[in-house]
């Protein structure tokens, strides 16, 4: 989850959580331990965010009557130019990739050089107690998108996560929820269609589009299950009324008391993703 930028934090703790990382694997910092892939140990598009934006470019006008094998040849000129162009620009990419990745492999290894004489458990330790600060630790997380409306085609990107305890709502990138819901005023939830889940709460319904209906239908039964909730929701294997719009903007209201906001400290360990 870490590797693919489902724990929101800084690129300072990213690269104390690699430097951990490799400590737990391959014990104090030497020039003749293995070392794994950059993207082994930290956020690919971390890197890429670095990189400028493509430019956009423009073919020429179109052109007219008999100045139309001009312009025919002008497009053709300006396609290879652009071929060009676009070449060097991804070569220029590439080099700056590989700056950018040499950059952070030096930053991880003076980290992992301070972690010298700190064993295995101890490296663990310190790097779960780091990501534990986030307040959405231990749930799983999913690509959703939250329907505007019933019928409209508009819908927002978020992330569900599906801990023991309760259901968030999540900015992509954001370490605090919109929205947090007990287990005890979820009425019902299961799939609309294949591709729909639906979350019924007393107040209101929501509506995700996910590839991961059943997966989420099945972590929310399992946790459900085993804490007992006194009014355990049944999952729908087929929902045939229309539930209300929700507005995606409107996750105001926390149904759960949100945890604090999360508080960077000195950092402490490695875990196995």
């Amino acid at each position: 989850m870490v590797l693919r930028g489902y724990v929101p934090t800084s690129e300072e703790t990213l690269q104390t959580l690699a430097a951990l990382r490799l400590q737990s694997l391959n014990s104090d910092f030497s020039t003749h331990v293995p070392f794994p892939r950059l993207e082994e140990l930290f956020p690919p598009h971390v890197l890429h965010a670095r990189l400028p934006p493509a430019p956009c470019h423009r073919p020429p006008a179109k052109c007219r009557g008999a100045r139309l094998r001009a312009g025919l040849l002008a497009s053709g000129l300006w396609g290879q130019a652009l071929a060009k162009q676009r070449a060097e620009r991804d070569q220029r990419l590439r080099g700056r990739l590989r700056e950018e990745g040499a950059s952070t492999i030096s930053a991880i290894v003076e980290k992992w050089k301070l972690l010298q004489g700190m064993g295995r458990p101890e490296a663990m330790a310190a790097y779960v107690a780091l990501v534990r600060e986030w307040p959405g630790f231990g749930s799983t997380l999913f690509d959703v998108r939250l329907r505007a409306s019933t019928v409209g085609a508009g819908a927002q990107r978020l992330w569900l996560g599906v801990g023991a305890k309760a259901v968030s709502l999540y900015k992509p990138g954001e370490p605090e929820p919109l929205d947090s819901f007990c287990y005890g005023r979820i009425s019902s939830f299961g799939a609309s269609d294949g591709n729909t889940f639906r979350l019924s709460l007393e107040d209101r319904d929501l509506l995700f589009e996910t590839s991961q209906v059943e997966e989420i239908a099945q972590l929310l039964n399992t946790y459900l299950t085993s804490a007992g909730a006194r009014r355990p929701p049944r999952p729908q294997d087929t929902v045939t009324t229309s539930p209300p719009a929700s507005d995606p903007t409107a996750l105001s209201q926390g149904l759960c008391p949100l945890a604090k906001p999360w508080q960077h400290r000195a950092p402490v360990g490695s875990f196995h993703s």
